[in-house]
């Protein structure tokens, strides 16, 4: 079970805050015998919801769109107080949520539509072709508690427009502001398609028995373990775990502008996404002056608990994390790390830290540390930052910071990555025409990617007829067999497939 949940024996859950312990809520757990009334609940609203068509869908999603705009401060507070995040990350989630929202509402009747493809050759030139896009019935989102609204809702929304159902299993951890969130597609009279399952790991794993496609995001361990679940039912599934993003500084880089980038998209959230930067190659040539900067810049952040906009750095989410920060921090500086600020711990709170000094042999370069930790390499070249930055078993995100964007892109299409974002962080995130995915054991599949964002979670239907009645040609592979007929069929495919005259004429 997730850590600071407590279920009692009326099998509540309690939400307590990582700032101060106090309990922040409480929601009823489901159980797996739950979960299967729920499937079973969608499954049968599904129909009515598919037969709306994309418009209808659309209209209803937008509907929803307004009910979260109106609710969002409610939301917000909810996610701050559970998550521990500072008043600043947790107001950007929804805002993020709606802008994917708004894309995949404004493009879905496109991206849904039937396809008619032009036949292959002129062998099946007298058929009509066409390729229509059906959604699973039912889908499974299983989101974790680093990013609880945004991590349900990049999923969720796009399988609701492909006409899906979806149940969404978020983390204990963090469940309040999400159930919060889909108690309002009942509110302004949506069709029963849209729920939330509440309880530890039994009932993810009755989330993945009970619906046709599961798209999870949290750890690559528990993701192969979903994997695994979903291969015995020959469901398909969508993975997105773990990272350990490298930056590549180069010595062209605007040091100070990429020190401002780099703390940014390392620390937001504390550092626990996906996404963070946690690994910095610094070219020699630099090296010196951009860890000052770094430096200097981490050392200028503000952290805290409470609500307001005077805090920058909020507490982590749960104790095992800050844990596992601590054994990353105490490994590198035994191994010969320089802390140049940071690091002090207590509680939920550890203050950003910058390493400098480091190298392959320490965990913090190269286990996943979701902490507010920027261990910093020197390097002699952009070649050997190429080779470090693909020495790991992930390959989720990445980034080079370079004066030379042309340089900067010739140098990430040298990485072992999903993504590769030049000058800037986990931009990609908000950039949903491409798509956000993992290679090696970041992942399998991806979110966004345009169109694919939401026929993911359909099922394709091909559908052939005759443009002409031509029986004849048609009888001329059926039964009976003859050699007349056989001899008919190999000089039409010779003559149509042959790429020179004589071959054509069989010669």
């Amino acid at each position: 079970m997730d850590e600071r949940t407590n279920r009692t024996a009326q099998q509540r859950i309690e939400v307590t805050s990582p700032v101060d312990g106090r309990v922040v809520g409480s929601l009823d757990a489901h159980s797996a015998a739950d979960v299967a009334s729920i499937a079973s609940r969608l499954r049968a609203s599904q129909p009515e919801w598919e037969a709306l068509g994309t418009k209808g869908r659309v209209e209803c999603v937008r509907k929803y769109r307004d009910w979260l705009f109106d609710h969002n401060d409610e939301i917000s507070d909810l996610l701050r107080q559970e998550t521990g995040k500072s008043e600043h990350d947790a107001r950007l989630e929804l805002p993020f949520s709606i802008d994917n929202l708004n894309y995949y509402a404004n493009n879905a009747a496109k991206f849904l539509a039937p396809e008619k493809p032009s036949p292959a050759s002129a062998l099946t030139r007298t058929r009509r072709l066409e390729t229509v896009y059906k959604p699973y019935q039912l889908v499974g989102v299983i989101s974790p508690w680093n990013f609880p609204i945004a991590l349900s809702m990049f999923d969720a929304i796009p399988a609701l427009l492909a006409g899906a159902a979806v149940v969404v299993k978020p983390s204990t951890v963090t469940p309040l502001a999400v159930h919060r969130m889909i108690e309002g597609w009942a509110e302004i009279g949506a069709p029963d398609v849209l729920a939330c399952a509440v309880g530890s790991g039994g009932v993810g794993t009755a989330v993945v028995d009970n619906v046709d496609y599961v798209q999870f995001t949290g750890s690559t361990e528990t993701g192969i373990s979903v994997g695994k679940r979903a291969a015995e039912r020959l469901i398909p599934c969508g993975l997105e775990l773990g990272g350990k993003d490298p930056a590549i500084v180069l010595a062209d880089a605007d040091i100070d502008l990429t020190a401002q980038g780099i703390a940014f998209w390392g620390l937001v959230n504390s550092g626990q996404m996906c996404t963070s930067v946690e690994r910095i190659y610094v070219e020699e040539a630099i090296y010196p002056e951009f860890v000052e900067a770094l430096t200097k810049v981490v050392g200028g952040l503000r952290q805290g608990g409470e609500a307001g906009f005077d805090t920058d750095i909020g507490a982590m989410a749960t104790e095992s994390q800050v844990t596992i920060v601590q054994e990353h921090l105490d490994d590198a500086v035994a191994k010969g790390a320089t802390v140049t600020v940071g690091g002090t711990i207590s509680g939920h709170f550890i203050a950003p830290a910058v390493l400098s000094n480091v190298d392959h042999s320490m965990r913090v370069m190269n286990e996943e540390t979701f902490g507010p930790v920027l261990p910093v390499m020197r390097v002699a070249d952009a070649d050997e930052a190429v080779r470090l930055a693909n020495d790991s078993p992930f390959g989720l995100s990445a980034s080079v910071w370079t004066g030379d964007a042309d340089r900067g892109r010739r140098i990430g299409g040298r990485i072992e990555a999903g993504s590769v974002v030049i000058n800037d962080g986990s931009a990609h995130l908000i950039c949903f025409p491409v798509p956000q995915s993992g290679w090696k054991t970041s992942g399998i599949g991806g979110r966004f990617g345009g169109a694919e964002g939401i026929r993911k979670y359909t099922r394709t239907q091909a559908f052939v007829s005759h443009r002409v009645e031509l029986a004849a040609l048609s009888k001329l592979l059926w039964y009976p067999y003859s050699a007349t007929k056989s001899r008919t069929i190999m000089r039409t495919m010779r003559f149509l497939g042959a790429g020179d005259l004589r071959r054509k004429l069989g010669k």
